[in-house]
């Protein structure tokens, strides 16, 4: 019977429903009946179709667009096709978050090529505030992540600079050297500073930062002060 009801279904419109019924053999009421229960099974189905949506969507954060949810949701045995799933999602406002267009912020140092790597791997030196070696860390707090600056002298193993901030600009480098240069003797033109080739520390806010207390970077990880 449901067979019959659902030819009618899909014929109206085109055909008057009480000649399809009588060449179908079933009366107007029971067809009308079939399809409000048709019709409240759907919507029924769309509204939990709409809660699965929903937790996928907020699971990833946002990222998701109908097609990933989609295939997330074929994966936990939900039959469902990307057009359903694009409907519910523009019913209820939900947009998968697109991808920032990446901005450069650090300037490449203009001297980059040209600078040699004056420590070639010998961290010792035999006074302090001859030659100093940088690097930042990442470190996991209950208030979330802090990134550490910090300045080591190579002669006497101690922090000498450092400098903590929750991000990696340039900035937070330049912030470490200040407190290196106030508590650790040095020398215009002679003492070192190394480091590996981080964007911060080849930049030319950094390099322009070391000029100012004697001399320019040297070789992308090397810097003299």
């Amino acid at each position: 019977m449901s067979d019959k009801y659902k030819l009618i279904n899909r014929e109206e419109g085109r055909y008057p429903v009480a000649s399809m019924c009588r060449w179908a053999g079933v009366s107007r009421s029971g067809y009308y009946s079939w399809r409000e229960r048709a019709e409240s099974s759907r919507i029924r189905r769309r509204e939990e179709l709409a809660v699965l949506v929903r937790a996928e969507f907020e699971a990833s954060h946002g990222a998701y667009g109908y097609r990933r949810i989609a295939a997330a949701l074929r994966r936990q045995g939900v039959s469902t096709c990307q057009d359903t799933v694009r409907a519910v999602m523009r019913a209820q406002g939900l947009r998968a978050a697109q991808p920032r267009r990446k901005v450069r912020t650090t300037v490449p140092a203009r001297d980059l090529g040209e600078r040699p790597d004056l420590v070639r791997r010998d961290f010792t030196a035999e006074k302090p505030g001859i030659k100093w070696v940088g690097d930042i860390t990442c470190i996991r707090t209950w208030a979330g992540f802090v990134y550490l600056a910090t300045v080591l002298d190579c002669c006497t193993r101690k922090v000498v600079g450092y400098a903590m901030a929750d991000h990696m600009r340039t900035d937070l480098v330049c912030d470490a050297i200040d407190m290196a240069v106030r508590r650790c003797p040095h020398k215009r033109g002679v003492t070192i500073f190394h480091s590996d080739r981080g964007s911060q520390y080849t930049s030319q806010q950094f390099s322009d930062h070391l000029r100012k207390y004697g001399r320019a970077c040297s070789m992308v990880c090397v810097s003299p002060l």
